[in-house]
This record gives C-alpha cells, sequence and structure tokens, in this order.
C-alpha cells in the first residue's frame, strides 16, 4: 500500500498513466490499493477503473500480437513454456470464450495465456472482442473490490508478501466468478428445460384438442 500513495504523491494525475502501464503485465493487488486510494479521495475511481481496463486490454492483445507472430520462435527459444501452453490450447479448443474471459482471474498464468492465444487458430476479431469484455469485468472487479474492501485487504498485505496476497486474491476472485457462473449457467438451463416443458405440454394440449375436434 506504501509504495502506491508514494506513487500517486510523486506523479499525481500520471499515476494513472502508471495504471495503465502496471495493469498492462499484472497489477491485480496494485490496483487493490490504489481503489483503496481513491475511496480515501486521493484519486478518482473512474478514471482509474478506465486506466486498468485499457491497460489490461491492451496489454493482452500484446500478449496475443505476440504469439500470433512470434510464437513459434518462442517455443524454439524457449523450450520450459512448451509445457505450461499444452493445456492453455486444451482449453481453448472446447471453451474459447469462457477461457478468455476467466484467464486473468487465474494466478500465474495471465502472459502466457495471451501468448497461446495467439499462437492458437482463434480470429483476433473474436479474442479483441471478448478481450475487451474480459478487461472490463477484471477492471470491475478489483477496482470495486478495492474501494469497497480495500482496508481488508491493507490488514491482510500486513503480513505478508504482495506476491502472496496477489494469489490469495486470484483465488478469491476466480472462486467468486465461478461460483457465479454456476449461478447463472444453472438458472439459464432451468429456464429453458421450463421452456421445453411448456412448450411440450402446449404441442400436447393442441393435439388433444385436435383430435376431440376430430
Amino acid at each position: 500500500m506504501q509504495h502506491v500513495l508514494e506513487l500517486i504523491r510523486q506523479n499525481g494525475d500520471l499515476f494513472y498513466l502508471i495504471t495503465f502501464v502496471w495493469t498492462a503485465l499484472e497489477g491485480e493487488t496494485f490496483v487493490i490499493f490504489a481503489a483503496l486510494a481513491a475511496q480515501k479521495g486521493l484519486l478518482n475511481i473512474w478514471a482509474l477503473f478506465l486506466a486498468a481496463w485499457g491497460g489490461s486490454m491492451c496489454g493482452d492483445q500484446l500478449f496475443f500480437f505476440v504469439g500470433r507472430r512470434y510464437g513459434a520462435r518462442l517455443i524454439k527459444r524457449f523450450p520450459r513454456i512448451e509445457p505450461k501452453l499444452a493445456p492453455v490450447f486444451s482449453a481453448l479448443e472446447k471453451y474459447a470464450t469462457g477461457f478468455i474471459l476467466s484467464y486473468r482471474f487465474m494466478y500465474g498464468v495471465r502472459n502466457v495465456s495471451g501468448i497461446a492465444v495467439g499462437m492458437s487458430h482463434l480470429p483476433w476479431r473474436q479474442f479483441a472482442l471478448v478481450n475487451c469484455a474480459a478487461a472490463f469485468i477484471w477492471a470491475a472487479a478489483f477496482c470495486g473490490g478495492g474501494y469497497l474492501f480495500g482496508d481488508v485487504v491493507a490488514r491482510m498485505a500486513g503480513g505478508t508478501g504482495e506476491e502472496e496476497v496477489g494469489q490469495q486474491l486470484h483465488t478469491l476472485t476466480f472462486s467468486i466468478m465461478l461460483a457465479f457462473v454456476l449461478i447463472v449457467g444453472s438458472h439459464v438451463l432451468v429456464s429453458r428445460r421450463r421452456k421445453k416443458r411448456e412448450a411440450l405440454e402446449k404441442q400436447q394440449a393442441e393435439n388433444a384438442g385436435s383430435k376431440d375436434a376430430a
């Protein structure tokens, strides 16, 4: 928290540009603490949100471009990353949209995932659209979470390293997101089954009416 406050004091409005650059790489804990500073009146929360959204979106778009243009060369030069890419490719084949929406919330795989998606056959227009939505969700989650619960996170960080706090935040937000998806998914399935049942009952009633008329 202290290094974020120091950056705000030293840079003023340039802090939003720093946020843009920082979130292009990672920056979850950074955004949480910056949002806490906004809660205390040191920053504009909407400007912070836009900077985090834009930085996250542009950063992953850049990683996608790197994967699309230089992916094969990267694997040849850094063969250690290939095992990390295998599960990403597997997930992409089955759940491209869901994976792109969620990988920001998985600790330690964001940048590698962006490169891996670029190496896949996914059209860049499709990635750009989903990436924009994913960055919006990510920025809203961490800016909103920091603004509302930043004090709790600051106390968590009191006796722990920032990396560990970041990992805990990733786990928490991913769990919340997964629970949300499960709830929404269950609701959609129940609604579809109810509509199918009602349509079937309606059709059966119409068929019965036709037989009676005959």
